[in-house]
């Protein structure tokens, strides 16, 4: 009896959470330099487009639909779950109206660079920009989210093409602005102790982290099932608006809100929370790239590459303006900018590039634009949808 191709559920489901195991060993026990440019992300998605294109798994199985929405709906509310505000804005004050400018710039350069391009792409491609901005401002799951809103099914592979080809340029030039940090200080007349104010308040702000326990995942999930649930639920309630909303649109929108409603509450404190969303994402990254369709590509790859290009340019000049009339450092405008643009995991490479001791305050940074893609990604779909008409 031949082995392949797997088309059993569990099969599909052991060969996605396989592929993600093998990366992260390999990360793990190689420690390559390849995988601070190309995290282990890239790749946990493009094995699965070449095994499921390749005939090891189907490109279409039941498992991906039942699989898809409750994943997304429970992953969003782990992280959400996460989200201290009040945390990063104690630590790095101004740097978050830094990023919350960084996350404007990502809107309007998608809609500048979206208007660039228009007449290379189909009619749908305001979906894949909307999907961008989505990550761009908070993460993965947020352009996964977005897409969703969207019923971007195959516009989705444009935005994951961009997401992880445009960082390879972006993570080095966030990196070496660590250079120019005396110059960026006198540019934008940083007051002298103020990095040293930043090392105090993150000293200050340290979480004592808890080991989880097999109760807390319980919780957990719990909490993650009964807000997908609870969002599907209402989604079918409420109406559908042409051209503005479906029961998609309305389900992310109440599992974002739901999510940060929760994260002010005590529940917050249950440990594990992110790794455990975390862990789901690249879980649905993974099932996503064994259902993306190659032949989308061929077409519009190189148009929507560029109009994203102009779209982080666009935002990394947002969040310079941003720091020069806020008087902000270029530590803090690095780690804005990669809280926005590769969220937690990037964020977390270039603070201890930058500054050590602002680890924890830009992973509270990334958590916050999470709690922030889902809306921005959502609105710039809309205004791309008007530019590109």
């Amino acid at each position: 009896m031949p082995i392949l191709p797997i088309t059993s559920d569990v099969g599909i489901l052991a060969v996605l959470c396989g592929v993600c195991a093998f990366f992260f060993w390999i990360e793990r026990a190689t420690r390559w330099t390849v995988f601070q440019y190309m995290p282990p992300l890239v790749f946990i998605y493009l094995t699965p487009v070449l095994l499921a294109n390749g005939g090891v798994i189907p490109v279409k199985a039941p498992v991906y639909d039942n699989l898809s929405k409750p994943l997304l709906s429970m992953m969003l509310t782990l992280m959400l779950l996460n989200v201290d505000v009040a945390g990063a804005f104690k630590v790095l004050g101004r740097g978050v109206a830094v990023m919350v400018l960084g996350t404007v710039g990502v809107v309007v350069g998608a809609a500048v660079g979206a208007f660039a391009v228009k007449s290379y792409l189909g009619s749908t491609a305001w979906k894949a920009f909307g999907a961008l901005t989505g990550s761009w401002v908070g993460g993965t799951g947020n352009m996964f989210a977005v897409a969703d809103m969207f019923e971007a099914t195959d516009e989705r592979s444009l935005a994951v093409l961009a997401d992880t080809s445009i960082l390879l340029i972006w993570l080095p030039i966030l990196l070496a602005s660590k250079r120019f940090a005396g110059w960026f200080d006198r540019f934008a007349k940083v007051d002298a102790d103020r990095v040293a104010r930043m090392d105090a308040a993150a000293e200050a702000h340290r979480e004592v982290r808890v080991p989880p326990s097999y109760k807390d995942f319980v919780y957990l999930l719990f909490i993650a099932l009964s807000v997908a649930a609870i969002a599907a639920w209402l989604s079918e309630k409420l109406p559908v608006i042409p051209n503005f909303a479906t029961a998609s649109t309305w389900r992310i929108l109440l599992v974002t809100t739901i999510g940060i409603a929760l994260s002010l509450t005590p529940l917050r404190r249950i440990p594990s929370s992110r790794e455990l969303g975390m862990a789901l994402i690249f879980l649905f990254m993974a099932q996503t790239g064994a259902t993306a369709d190659l032949s989308t590509l061929a077409d519009q790859a190189i148009p929507f590459l560029l109009g994203a290009l102009i779209c982080i340019f666009i935002h990394g000049a947002f969040c310079v303006i941003g720091a020069k009339l806020l008087h902000v450092d270029i530590h803090t405008a690095a780690i804005a900018s990669a809280a926005n643009i590769g969220g937690v995991a990037t964020a977390t490479v270039v603070a201890e590039h930058h500054k050590p001791s602002l680890t924890g305050a830009a992973i509270l940074m990334a958590l916050l634009g999470y709690a922030l893609g889902n809306y921005a990604g959502y609105f710039a779909g809309m205004l791309c949808r008007y530019v590109m008409s």
